[in-house]
């Protein structure tokens, strides 16, 4: 995997994270539970796994709208 590949699954994942503390500040520990879902933590740890929420154009904007789709349905299940 390339350099550059890289920097971006891990640009990827720091904004997503990001975006979810900032937008849901009232909510952080279910976050923070939800991000160690997505992710996991220690040795399971893959932050590939927030490319769920990217295309092939890789739109910021479209990312994070997948993403709070996501998040609002992980806390309301139906």
């Amino acid at each position: 995997m390339s350099l550059g590949t890289k920097n971006r699954q891990t640009q990827t994942a720091a904004q997503c994270r990001e975006h979810l503390r900032d937008v849901h500040k009232d909510k952080l520990v279910l976050v923070n539970e939800y991000i160690a879902e997505i992710e996991g933590t220690g040795k399971t740890l893959d932050i590939t796994l927030w490319s769920q929420f990217t295309d092939s154009k890789d739109v910021k904007a479209d990312t994070l709208s997948r993403l709070d789709a996501h998040f609002e349905k992980w806390l309301n299940p139906e």
